[in-house]
């Protein structure tokens, strides 16, 4: 069955000294191929899917606690760490100093 609803995991990240401040600006991290932009084309690649892509699917319906892995990514992504962004469709953050 298809569920009328989805839920999403969104990897953000702020530069404002004060993430809790109101006027914080959070920018998203796109993925190649995850579900997000609704003005975006859908990402084709049958039979095959990007694998964390997929993960984050799966992740969607689990706390964090059960998906642990995202953690360690949001640490990688804090870091900047090339490997990890090479995963990513786009880094908010490219060229100026980690969020």
């Amino acid at each position: 069955s298809i569920t009328k609803e989805r839920t999403e995991v969104v990897l953000q990240g702020t530069s404002s000294l004060d993430p809790n401040d109101p006027t914080a600006v959070w920018e998203e991290y796109d993925f190649k191929c995850k579900p997000g932009d609704l003005r975006r084309r859908p990402c084709f690649i049958t039979p095959y899917h990007y694998r964390l892509d997929w993960l984050m699917w799966f992740a969607a319906f689990q706390t964090y606690e059960q998906n642990e892995w995202i953690i360690h990514l949001a640490g990688k992504l804090l870091a900047q760490e090339e490997e990890t962004l090479s995963l990513m469709a786009t880094n908010p953050f490219e060229g100026r100093a980690p969020p």
